[in-house]
């Protein structure tokens, strides 16, 4: 199952860093970036969290709200989170019912070995519940300001 643009956003609750919960409902009315990550605390992750973290402020005037998820436990997700100050929602998907429903659970390869992981993604949801704008195999470099680019694009 393929999420694409002008699809509808599959709907989703989780628990989420700082004892919240991010439900697709909960966010209904405003847009919001759901990112996908494969693991807390790990470089590309890591860089890439921070960067969404930089760039909340700009995010927050064009009032765009940011979630990432990964299939880590809640107690990891937790630490990662305090350990770089994030302040925006990290959800635990541990049964990667999320990551199924959004295409982002798939096999991959690392030196001949196959196994199932996270394909790093990113998926802008408009204010009615419609994907805006979907990102494969994302490079963490120069994502956070593509977000941004596209998030201006939704007003």
């Amino acid at each position: 199952m393929t999420i694409d643009q002008g699809d509808a956003a599959p709907d989703f609750s989780l628990p989420a860093s700082g004892g919240r919960t991010v439900s697709l409902a909960a966010m209904r009315g405003r847009p919001f970036l759901l990112y996908f990550y494969p693991k807390a605390d790990t470089s590309g992750c890591t860089k890439e969290a921070c960067a969404f973290q930089e760039a909340l402020p700009q995010l927050g005037k064009l009032g765009l709200e940011v979630v990432g998820v990964s299939p880590d436990p809640m107690k990891p997700i937790e630490k990662f989170a305090a350990k770089y100050n994030l302040t925006f929602p990290l959800a635990s998907d541990e049964g990667k019912a999320a990551a199924e429903a959004y295409g982002v659970w798939v096999e991959k390869s690392m030196y001949g070995r196959k196994y199932m992981g996270i394909e790093r993604s990113s998926f802008l949801i408009d204010g009615t519940g419609k994907v805006a704008r979907a990102w494969r195999k994302v490079k963490v470099e120069g994502h956070a300001a593509e977000v941004m680019a596209a998030a201006k694009t939704l007003n």
